[in-house]
Formats: structure tokens, sequence, C-alpha cells
């Protein structure tokens, strides 16, 4: 009895991953887009960054904190992908909750503090405002302002340029 019950919930574990998996190989188009949540946060520098401030412009926005196992990798690969696209694209990091000291030794330690544009968030509004509830987050953001796709955990490198492709026809 013991064992069927095991193979039962192996089962539904296993088709739980596999609709968890088609989800995340969903055609962008399938996505309804709507209207980006406008934040207005402080940099590394003390200095206002608004979302505003990228009208007209596709910027990734990603909410990360230091004690993120998934985003000590991901960070470096999206300064990679940056370097690749350019001024096609914009990157915003938005630290939850920590200390500039904190958030700043973890980007500085990363080599990748002058690669993408760093936010703190101590309120943790943001991820709040996109429904946040696994880490890292990261939505896509046309010229328009429009959320073009939502990916919640982490992303490898060819996720991310894929993704990037997708949402904003690059």
């Amino acid at each position: 009895m013991k064992k069927i019950l095991i193979l039962g919930l192996i089962i539904i574990a296993g088709f739980i991953a596999a609709l968890i998996i088609q989800r995340d190989k969903k055609p962008l188009a399938t996505i309804s887009p709507r209207q980006a949540v406008e934040f207005r946060l402080k940099d590394y520098n003390g200095n206002e960054v608004a979302l505003a401030d990228f009208h007209g412009r596709n910027v990734v926005v990603n909410s990360w904190a230091s004690w993120c196992p998934f985003c000590k990798k991901e960070l470096p690969d999206f300064a990679s992908v940056k370097k690749e696209f350019g001024d096609q694209i914009a990157i915003v990091a938005i630290d939850r909750g920590e200390s500039l000291e904190v958030a700043k030794r973890y980007s500085d330690e990363l080599g990748i503090t002058n690669d993408l544009i760093f936010l703190l968030d101590p309120d943790d509004s943001f991820y709040q405002s996109i429904a946040g509830f696994s880490m890292p987050e990261t939505i896509f953001v046309d010229k328009d302002g429009l959320i073009r796709d939502h990916k919640r955990g982490p992303m490898d490198r060819e996720e991310f340029r894929r993704r990037i492709q997708q949402a904003f026809n690059l």
C-alpha cells in the first residue's frame, strides 16, 4: 500500500512538472499585454529612476536579492546578453529590500555593477506590484509601457535571449 501511494505521488509530481514546463514554453502571442506599473526608485548613487524614464525603449525589469541562489548566475547572464543587444534594450535590476551596502557589494563581487541599471527597493514595492511569488521575477516591457512577458523563476542565457527576441521582435 505504501509503495502504491509513493508511486502515485511521483506520478502526480511528474504531471505537475510537465504542466509547468509546457506553460513556460507557451508562445508569447498568447500573453495579453497589460500596462506596467510605474515605479520610482533610487539607484546606487541616490538618483531617482522611474519606469517612465524608459518610455520609447524596450526594458527588462528583474527583481533580485543577494540571498537568491538563482540570481548569482542569472545577473551575470543578463549583463552578457545586454552587451549583445546594446541600446536595443535597457535592463533594470531591482534589489528586494536590502541595503545599498549589501546590494552593491553583491553586484561588485559579480563584476556587473556598471553593466546593468541597479535600483534599490527598500519597501519591496515593485515585487509586490507584479504579484511576485518566486525568485527571481522578470518582466519585459515594450516601448509603449506594456508588459509583453513575465517570467517567474530563473532563466539561463539562451532563454533570456529568446524571450527578449520574442517580446520585442528583435
